[in-house]
């Protein structure tokens, strides 16, 4: 069960706050190996890598537009209709992050403006086995089409039967992705990041996985493909007092560790009272989950620590940049205002992580590991490349180039101040 600490000290936060370390070096050489026979072997490394991991014999990976259409009609239309609902609630937030064009004059004749054009080809992983993650679709499809990305290219692991979760097909149907292929693990990633004649080469990947998925990001991305962000086990940090509901907290601690062995789970607590309660109800609670022997592991390593003072507990959330940060205290609103460093912050008694996983609106792709203190959450920024331009009338370069021209000049760069110069001399020469 949770580790309790009373009151520690901020000397000690630090080795309290510390994520599990892991070593991916005995991976990385392995991963390494993947990757390398993929680019040099392609479709032929992919599939010797399919049959070896997912013990399934596959000759062609590409989704046929049949099997497309046929997902539609095995989900239930219940299912069909939560997850139209939440394409059209992540669709409203994410269109209200488009910057219109906006062009500005710093001086008189001198133009700038920016321009956000998308990404021409973005891959999206989708990790399948015990929990298939239909909604990352969402997450990363609604943004990357919204920004006009040309090419979505999906790549998903097969199951036993080589088949793909159909509401993995179905979200990727609804939200316009370009081709689906049945490939997982690092020779999914290398797929996308090299291409095959089956596969073709994008130039940003997206999607959680795996530690092996996560090291093989790491790596192409040293080799020049831009990934989404560092990626670690997820986690959350409650932050409750005696206002919240203790059958809530723990579910929501719950709701987390179910994730997986690795999942971290920080509960802040203004009173032991309130500790005891929460015990008690995650205890009760636990037994009813189907995946309770992976969240009793997550629960092993995770902390609750009880902080009377507000600030402290601010100071200690800031410190440990959560990926998710629960709010079941009085005042949360304004507590909220104070936090500088999260992935994302559910407000009050009412609103639990699993909305924002789902369907409020906003995206489920974090920061993890503290990356928070540095890092923002996938958005419609992360499927464009933002483009500056700048025009000038004759007017506009003679009223710049004296700055131009003697700045340039004191570093030393003749040839920009000499660029500069021979054009204020032919507009003068018009005169």
């Amino acid at each position: 069960m949770i580790q309790v600490f009373k009151e520690p000290k901020k000397k000690d936060w630090p080795s309290l706050l510390a994520r599990p370390e892991y070593d991916a070096t005995p991976l990385q050489a392995r991963v390494r190996e993947i990757l390398l026979a993929v680019k040099q072997r392609g479709d032929a490394a992919v599939t010797e890598y399919t049959l070896a991991f997912d013990k399934v014999a596959l000759n062609n990976f590409k989704l046929s537009a049949e099997k497309m259409e046929a997902a539609e009609k095995v989900l239930t239309p219940s299912l069909k209709t939560a997850i139209q609902l939440a394409k059209v609630n992540i669709e409203v937030f994410h269109s209200a992050q488009i910057q219109k064009e906006e062009r500005i004059e710093t001086m008189p004749g001198v133009w700038c403006w920016r321009k956000s054009v998308g990404i021409e080809k973005v891959g999206i992983y989708i990790p399948g086995g015990s929990a298939p993650l239909f909604s990352t679709v969402l997450m990363l499809g609604i943004p990357a089409k919204l920004a006009g990305c040309k090419e979505i290219i999906l790549c998903t692991p097969p199951n036993a039967k080589g088949e793909i979760d159909p509401a993995i097909i179905y979200a990727a149907s609804l939200v316009g992705v370009s081709s689906i292929f049945t490939i997982g693990g690092v020779q999914a990633i290398a797929a996308l990041a090299y291409g095959t004649k089956s596969v073709p080469k994008v130039y940003k990947i997206f999607g959680p996985g795996n530690q092996y998925v996560t090291a093989a990001k790491q790596i192409i991305q040293q080799e020049g493909v831009a990934i989404d962000m560092p990626a670690g086990p997820s986690e959350v940090c409650v932050y409750a007092d005696e206002t919240s509901i203790a059958s809530f907290v723990a579910a929501d601690l719950l709701s987390q560790a179910e994730h997986g062995a690795d999942s971290q789970v920080l509960f802040i607590a203004s009173t032991i009272e309130l500790v005891k309660e929460v015990q008690k109800e995650i205890e009760m609670q636990l037994t009813l989950l189907p995946r309770k022997d992976l969240a009793t592991k997550a629960l092993e390593n995770s902390k609750a620590i009880i902080l009377s003072n507000i600030e402290e507990a601010i100071s200690m959330i800031n410190e440990y940049a959560p990926e998710h940060l629960i709010l079941s205290i009085n005042n949360a609103a304004q507590v909220a205002e104070k936090i500088i460093n999260a992935g994302s912050i559910f407000i009050g008694n009412f609103s639990p992580e699993s909305v924002g996983d789902y369907a409020s609106g906003t995206n489920h792709t974090l920061p993890t590991n503290g990356f928070a203190k540095a890092y923002s959450g996938v958005s419609m920024d992360s499927f464009v490349k933002k483009i500056t331009f700048q025009q000038l009338t004759e007017r506009g370069l003679e009223n710049i180039a004296p700055t131009v021209i003697e700045m340039s000049t004191a570093e030393g760069l003749q040839a920009h101040s000499k660029a500069v110069e021979l054009r204020v001399e032919w507009i003068k020469s018009k005169i």
